[in-house]
């Protein structure tokens, strides 16, 4: 988008019921930060109080329609998130302003690639806004969002405030105390700072009054209300571990949730139902992270455990109750945990189904180590659809759980010191040993007979147990694609090549098939950021993991230069990296390992000098290991570490993939 044009968001998705803003910037120094804040205006182009003026330390708001989910590192510097549910904002407000300052006289021209993005609720991201020129300005409204009728648009603004939060603020109604502000002598009748240069001029300011009280109210003396101050900082974790004062390393840390007294698996999946449910309730931005792709509302939340609901002659006991009140209506769902890989009953869901439909709850959440596909349910039910209120069943992984655990605690925090604590003490209970709780660690009965019908050349399209295996493979990389994006603070996605609509068990029927006549199993991850897709290959025959990534060929320059920056690129990547020229046509090109490639970077190039270089293929190979389950030896815990060392030692290395703006910036400097 251009500074002034705006676009209608049902336009762009269908998704657009909630949306996540994101303000970002990147600094040289690596040290330059700002502050993001929200205001909703009425009408009249102002807050309707104090309460409607958002930063870091009013975070939230109560009704759910604003919520900060604070900082997430990137490459090179950082990006702010805001969360939007637009159903739940007031009727009388109009406008949403999204803007940011920094502080201690620093500036937004002292920034680069100053941007904010939208995405929808399923995270497509649907716009991009890059501020090109900031200036010398301390404070920029970035974009709003506004009503027109039933929709909702928004217009990117890029409007700069010398005065920084404090004019920016007032110029809305907001009553602030800024720690610069309350230095300088107030002047009333002085006009409030100019806007930078570009930016549509502001009127004149009066001073702003405060809001008028009720006339009930008025003879009634009143203690004077805390106004929004920008001083105090958020709470974050610390960056390195305090020092224990324990006398020797075999001392145990006490834990809030223990796990050593815990005996059979009735045990562990009641802690663990006990532990997840409470945190979530603790913590309001984790326990949204997680009810929220079920349908959940934003709001107060309840949980329960030990509850026993009638059914028939015998009262049935669900693990747990979740229970979420918004603007005086409650969603409610029943909630059945199995850890330490004990799969799901039928016959339980169906009770809890048909619970849920009687007593008007919204939906059953059945928790376990496994991993849903679409298409391809945990457990059968029967649902009547003779009934007016249908309950929806959800399925979550003990990986997805420490998965946003993981993001908050890493990359995103939830601005205070305790709840992370709490936080870090889930993460602790969940990836212990005796917990229960692994996620996907399995591959299946099919698992060895399909290997070894494989290794002699025994097994036959349509077998079954191919199938089964083909399952397993993807429930496995959905979960490689969770942790390694709890590591990073990135989205990680696996990539599907075939178009949209298409059935999913005919898709898996197919890649049984060519598993059977090839003997590989093959995936591609995509990561944010990275330069290409991730590939994983597992070829059963050899008994090998090749791990790959393809960079596309850059549009100006030479080969041999090409080829001697891609070397200094991975000077830290291992030495036995597989490095292949790809050429026009898709003839095989030159290759080598890294360590005959760095002292003839030209070994790269094609002998005749005509042929068109595309790209190169980065692999490394690393032995399967031939166990089903997840043990050191296992193959769920070779293909983990595989995909690991792949990204850190080797794409890590490599440039991000320059977007359409940069590309032409950069061949205009060339």
């Amino acid at each position: 988008m251009t500074m002034g044009s705006n676009v209608s968001l049902s336009a762009l998705s269908e998704h657009v019921g909630s949306a996540i803003v994101s303000l970002g910037w990147s600094s040289p120094s690596g040290e330059g930060d700002a502050d993001v804040s929200v205001l909703l205006l009425d009408g009249n182009g102002k807050v309707r109080s104090d309460a409607d003026f958002y930063f870091y330390n009013n975070p939230v708001a109560a009704d759910g329609s604003v919520q900060l989910l604070g900082k997430e590192p990137t490459r090179d510097g950082s990006e702010d998130r805001i969360s939007f549910d637009l159903t739940a904002v007031p009727a009388e407000v109009e406008r949403i302003v999204v803007a940011a300052s920094r502080y201690e006289g620093a500036r937004f021209g002292e920034l680069h690639d100053v941007r904010v993005t939208l995405a929808d609720a399923v995270g497509e991201n649907l716009l991009r806004f890059v501020i090109e020129d900031p200036g010398q300005v301390s404070a920029i409204i970035f974009g709003e969002l506004y009503r027109r009728g039933e929709e909702w648009k928004f217009r990117a603004v890029g409007q700069g405030y010398e005065s920084g939060l404090a004019g920016l603020a007032t110029d809305f109604g907001v009553d602030i105390e800024d720690d610069e502000a309350e230095s300088a002598t107030p002047v009333a009748e002085e006009p409030a700072a100019a806007p930078a240069s570009g930016a549509p001029p502001r009127a004149t300011l009066e001073a702003v009054p405060a809001p008028r009280p009720p006339a009930d109210e008025e003879a009634a003396p009143k203690k004077r209300t805390a106004r929004p101050r920008t001083a105090k900082k958020k709470a974050t974790p610390p960056g390195a571990p305090v020092k224990s004062l324990a006398e020797n390393d075999s001392w145990k840390q006490a834990r809030l949730f223990p796990v050593s007294t815990l005996k059979s698996d009735r045990d562990r999946e009641t802690r663990a139902t006990s532990v997840l449910l409470s945190v979530m309730a603790q913590v309001p931005r984790f326990g949204r992270r997680i009810t929220a792709p079920f349908g959940a509302p934003s709001g107060r939340m309840e949980t329960f455990t030990e509850v026993s609901l009638p059914h028939g002659d015998t009262p049935r006991r669900p693990d747990g109750v979740i229970r979420v009140e918004r603007a005086g209506k409650l969603w409610t769902a029943l909630v059945e945990t199995k850890t330490n890989g004990n799969p799901l009953k039928s016959d339980q869901v169906q009770a809890y189904m048909d619970i849920a439909a009687r007593r008007g709850y919204e939906a059953v959440i059945t928790l376990s180590n496994d991993v849903a596909l679409e298409g391809s349910p945990l457990v059968d039910v029967k649902i009547d659809r003779r009934r007016k209120h249908q309950v929806a069943l959800w399925h979550l992984s003990w990986a997805e759980v420490a998965h946003q655990a993981q993001m908050l605690i890493r990359h995103e925090g939830v601005g205070n010191a305790a709840r992370t604590w709490l936080l870090q003490d889930l993460l602790h209970y969940l990836q212990h040993d005796n917990s229960g709780c692994h996620g996907f660690q399995n591959m299946g009965a099919a698992w060895v007979p399909v290997r070894n019908g494989i290794s002699d050349e025994t097994l036959c399209q349509g077998d079954p147990r191919a199938l089964e295996v083909v399952e397993s493979w993807e429930r496995l990389i959905r979960q490689v694609c969770l942790r390694l994006g709890g590591e990073l603070g990135q989205k990680v996605l696996p990539a599907q090549r075939t178009r949209r609509g298409t059935d999913p068990g005919a898709r898996r029927a197919r890649l049984a098939d060519r598993l059977c006549e090839e003997g590989r199993l093959q995936a591609e991850l995509r990561v944010e950021g990275a330069p290409g897709l991730l590939g994983v290959t597992a070829d059963l025959r050899t008994a090998k993991l090749r791990t790959s990534v393809e960079i596309p060929a850059p549009e100006q320059g030479y080969p041999l230069t090409w080829a001697k920056r891609l070397i200094r690129r991975l000077a830290d990547a291992p030495a036995d990296l597989h490095v292949e020229t790809l050429v026009e046509g898709g003839t095989g090109g030159p290759r080598g390992t890294l360590e005959r490639l760095r002292p003839e970077p030209a070994d790269l190039l094609p002998k005749d000098g005509a042929t068109r270089i595309t790209g190169f293929r980065l692999s490394l190979f690393k032995g399967m290991g031939s166990g089903r389950g997840s043990a050191e030896s296992g193959f769920i815990r070779s293909v983990d570490d595989a995909v690991h060392r792949f990204y850190t030692s080797v794409v890590v290395h490599l440039d991000a993939p320059v977007s359409g703006r940069a590309a032409v910036k950069e061949r205009a400097t060339v």
